[in-house]
């Protein structure tokens, strides 16, 4: 779920801006390249490209289970993207900043990376992976990433949304003022690698690698050039990444960037760690959760809304799944999901499944439609700044707000009234709340569009529709009198406590 959990932010985000009429091109994939996965294939008695072809095909089916829509789905493995890795250190390398000297230090394999003494806790362990670091000393083709020290100050100065949110850029402020020291960009005993082109005994090191699939996702094979990769949609308006691999994004690759002559990107966002149950998670502990697994017991709208709305991106989060199940009840089932099947049911009742008036009709001063564009707005702001649990709680309380004007109003005493005022009032009143759903199926479908989808469908809209909606149809006024709607019928059914306890215990089992 570690991985998952960025990943659907960057969907939902993606789609939001989708939303806006822009053009969006999202990227994901696989790292697959250094000693860490050398170790990992050789543990399940597999050669790496095979072990990292079954990993990259787990991914690939968890995000069409998660309903991840990326554009661009690189794999470090890739013949393309390695003849890029090579022409983007030939570019390097001709700039002078690539050099030969001996390395020795302490290294984490899970992290890939060389570590000071000052930055371990006890026995040397590294603070992420907490198991030793290992004594390394051997010849390595290096960075010269102090030659960029005042650059890199000088962006940080200037561009302080360059790292976000504000805490992650004290951060980096901390580790650029400490002073950048070079850094190896070889390896000279891993073999699962990309060679070194000036030097076929060494193998590039991952992080180098890796970074550059930012930009050979892009190129689809062109050469790696500035003027190729701006054509392409480079440089990327944000990228969405751990907490942990953080300095090789805000510090190593806008060096890296510069000195092969390429913009950097726009901003880059480091998320947080989740637990669970208020406790690190850990294959050791036992405590892993399984996105697959979510899904299969919960549904994908349930995944993706939990996590999105109850963790604060950006900082550290808990799951637990007493909490998951009363958060996706509340919200999903019982305000959104009861709000949209109560109404369509009265409706039925009514006015034979028909919607009444026009919504736009609607006097502007109406508390729902005040609400509503109050709601929308402000959910547009918050996703747009990557605050998804406050798009969330936004668009909840305008789902709220219906819940209570349908109660203030109760319209089906006006219905008793036949023929009078109070009866025309009260098919106005479903109108009302059935705008407001319909703006809602739209504004928080970056979150769900699984269930959206449902609520769009429920409303009597077609499939295809749905496909061509824009942030546009948050506005007040889309529903038409005549449009005929779908029978009512539960867009999201309820988590029975008894459900979730049969599918542990079959898990257990």
């Amino acid at each position: 779920m570690g991985s998952a959990y960025p990943t659907i932010a960057a969907d939902a985000f993606a789609r939001f801006q989708r939303l806006q009429g822009r053009n969006v091109v999202f990227v994901t994939g696989t790292d697959e390249h250094g000693e860490k996965i050398a170790t990992a294939a050789a543990a399940k008695g597999r050669k790496p490209k095979e072990h990292c072809d079954l990993i990259a095909n787990e991914y690939a089916s968890l995000w069409k289970d998660l309903n991840i829509s990326y554009d661009k789905f690189i794999r470090t493995t890739d013949e393309a993207h390695e003849r890029a890795v090579e022409q983007f250190y030939k570019r390097v390398y001709d700039k002078g900043d690539i050099y030969c000297a001996n390395y020795e230090g302490l290294y984490c394999v899970n992290c890939e990376e060389y570590k000071d003494a000052k930055d371990l806790i006890e026995e040397q362990c590294c603070p992420i992976h907490r198991k030793p670091c290992v004594e390394r000393k051997e010849k390595n083709y290096f960075f010269a990433l102090s030659k960029y020290q005042s650059r890199l100050e000088e962006l940080l100065s200037t561009r302080p949304d360059f790292v976000r949110p504000p805490f992650r850029m004290n951060e980096v402020l901390g580790w650029v003022k400490e002073g950048l020291h070079d850094f190896s960009i070889s390896r000279e005993a891993v073999e699962w690698g990309i060679p070194v082109p000036t030097d076929k005994k060494q193998t590039i090191y991952v992080w180098f690698d890796a970074l550059l699939g930012y930009i050979s996702a892009l190129l689809d094979g062109k050469e790696v050039t500035p003027e190729n990769a701006a054509a392409s949609g480079w440089p990327a308006s944000v990228h969405i990444i751990g907490k942990d691999i953080l300095r090789f994004h805000a510090v190593y690759w806008p060096a890296m960037l510069w000195s092969a002559g390429f913009a950097i990107p726009e901003t880059v966002f480091g998320h947080g760690f989740l637990t669970k149950d208020g406790l690190k998670m850990g294959k050791s502990l036992g405590n892993t959760i399984e996105p697959q697994e979510l899904v299969s017991r919960f549904g994908v709208d349930s995944v993706r809304y939990f996590f999105l709305n109850e963790m604060e991106f950006g900082r550290d989060g808990d799951y637990s799944e007493e909490r998951f199940i009363t958060i996706v009840n509340a919200h999903l089932a019982n305000t959104i999901g009861n709000l949209l099947n109560r109404t369509l049911g009265l409706l039925k009742k009514n006015c034979a499944s028909t919607i009444p008036v026009d919504s736009e009709s609607i006097p502007e001063e109406n508390p729902v439609r005040v609400f509503a564009e109050a709601a929308v707005a402000l959910a547009k702001r918050r996703y747009s700044e990557l605050h998804f649990s406050s798009a969330c709680e936004a668009l909840l309380s305008l789902a709220n707000t219906g819940n209570a004007y349908l109660e203030e109003r109760a319209p089906w005493t006006g219905f008793k009234q036949k023929g009078t005022p109070a009866a025309e009032a009260a098919a106005k009143d479903l109108a009302v709340i059935l705008e407001s759903v319909r703006i809602l199926s739209v504004a928080l479908s970056p979150v769900v569009p699984d269930l959206c989808r449902r609520m769009w469908l429920q409303l009597g809209y077609q499939d295809e529709h749905f496909n061509q909606i824009s942030w546009d149809d948050t506005r007040w006024g889309g529903l038409k009198a005549g449009q005929l709607v779908a029978t009512p019928s539960p867009v999201f059914p309820k988590i029975e406590a008894e459900v979730a306890d049969s599918s542990l215990a079959k898990a257990a089992v």
